[in-house]
């Protein structure tokens, strides 16, 4: 049964029916499509739009229709286009002409766009919580590994010695800016479109702050016309999912490189491998290369969103529609990937003797040996120009600077003492990186704290 037709004198063809349903992918919204017409009939009696007794008549049948939904009992007509309309159908065929009330003072416009937002709120906690997982396996792993040294890289060459426990930090403190900007996002979400209509409100007396309170709305929007029209809070959300995507693509690429015989930073997991049909060695990395590519389907949701909403004019038109498969599937990809890379990174074993092994060599205490010329009075830029021909000559001689002795060190500046061989030592080029936010070990254990207080303020605010 369609909502709509009286102006009508045919009936729309098959293919426009097909073509018109969206019941194929929003039926996922079927739980706060049921919640949100409930809270929309408890207000139409208690404002005596409609009786008491219809009111529970309808409420009855709506969870009804709810629990047999769940029991997988209800197979979804797609002549009835979206799920907003197979619900009402259902409604009026078991409990009759009062089911016909439960849209009295509503639009699809408005109600779709509050099912949406309930939608988004939902799922972004979900994210949220997932996120927050993730973020305790890495302070974990940092904190397991706060004297574990590597080489820390620039433009993908050894640079300077830093520690795992660093490395890790690093992406712990991406994450927590994922989290930051999703939490940020809900009081955008957090408004109530009910009430808007089609576009301009309703001449029925509505009480939209008793709707709010019992769906958990902070606030009521401020104009019917932006509030059906308005997909910014999908957007946003496409948009903090894509940024999150950015995040584990950048870690799933290094520790696909870490992963290769050639670096031997890291042993993936046999479970979360994969190999050959061909060659009976390869052990792939294809959870890593299946987010990474991921990464760039959540990309295209975001600009097809853009896109979609670029030339819209107000109010709501049927592209909006369109918004739906592309949210559904960035949350659907997003979580599938946090939740199989959290699961995969509390099983990867580091090599840490083998990235201790990398870290000496390559010069990556060349820094170190300037800084040790300006501590002794020489300016930076004389210092730099110094080791750097000390460099040179090292790797002729194929020796690395600590494999240099003091007279060789003399040669290149009568500065040099006996301690140079002592100050290149990669422990303590990293245990005096001590500066907030740098990788000596003591820094690192400061900022585990931090991050451990941090995640209990998070999950303390959600609750």
């Amino acid at each position: 049964m369609k909502l709509w037709g009286g102006r009508f004198q045919k009936e729309t063809v098959d293919k426009v029916n097909q073509f018109n349903s969206s019941i194929n992918f929003d039926y996922k919204l079927y739980k706060q499509d049921i919640y949100g017409s409930i809270a929309h009939v408890h207000m139409l009696a208690k404002q005596h739009i409609i009786s008491q007794q219809d009111s529970i008549s309808i409420c009855d049948g709506l969870m009804g229709i709810l629990n047999d939904i769940e029991d997988g009992k209800i197979q979804f007509d797609s002549q009835a286009e979206d799920i907003h309309s197979n619900i009402e159908s259902l409604l009026i065929e078991r409990i009759g002409d009062v089911g016909k009330k439960l849209h009295t003072g509503r639009s699809r416009n408005d109600q779709v766009a509050l099912d949406t937002r309930m939608y988004v709120k939902d799922q972004t906690k979900e994210i949220i919580y997932l996120l927050i997982d993730l973020e305790k396996n890495l302070l974990s792993i940092a904190n397991g590994n706060k004297n574990s040294i590597m080489p820390g890289y620039t433009h993908m060459q050894k640079a300077q010695p830093i520690t795992l426990s660093h490395h890790i930090l690093a992406y712990f403190e991406m994450f927590k800016r994922d989290i930051e900007r999703l939490n940020d996002s809900i009081s955008r979400v957090d408004v109530l479109p009910l009430g808007s209509g089609a576009l301009a409100t309703t001449t029925y007396p509505l009480d939209r702050y008793m709707v709010a309170n019992k769906l958990g709305f902070k606030e009521i929007s401020s104009n019917s016309l932006d509030a059906v029209s308005d997909r910014d809070f999908v957007i946003e959300l496409l948009s903090c999912c894509s940024i999150i995507m950015m995040h584990l693509s950048r870690f799933s690429e290094e520790l696909i490189l870490w992963s290769t015989d050639e670096f031997g930073f890291i042993e993936l997991d046999d479970g979360y491998s994969t190999g050959s049909s061909i060659m009976p060695q390869k052990k792939n990395p294809d959870v890593l290369e299946l987010i990474r590519g991921k990464t760039g389907r959540v990309y295209g949701n975001l600009i097809a969103m853009l896109t979609i909403m670029k030339g819209l004019p107000l109010a709501y038109n049927k592209d909006m529609q369109e918004d739906k498969e592309a949210l559904f599937d960035t949350v659907d990809t997003v979580k599938n990937c946090i939740d199989i890379f959290n699961c995969m990174i509390t099983t990867t074993t580091f090599n840490t003797q083998n990235m201790l092994n990398q870290a000496a060599k390559g010069y990556i205490n060349a820094t170190d040996a300037a800084d040790y010329l300006v501590k002794k009075g020489l300016p930076f830029r004389d210092a730099h120009k110094v080791i750097g021909h000390l460099v040179l000559y090292a790797m002729d001689q194929n020796k690395t600077l600590n494999e240099l002795s003091k007279d060789e060190f003399k040669s290149f500046s009568p500065m040099f003492d006996e301690d140079i061989l002592d100050t290149l030592s990669l422990d303590k080029c990293v245990n005096e990186r001590k500066l907030p936010g740098g990788p000596a070990p003591v820094t690192v254990e400061e900022s585990i704290k931090r991050g451990y207080k941090w995640i209990e303020k998070t999950e303390e605010l959600l609750i």
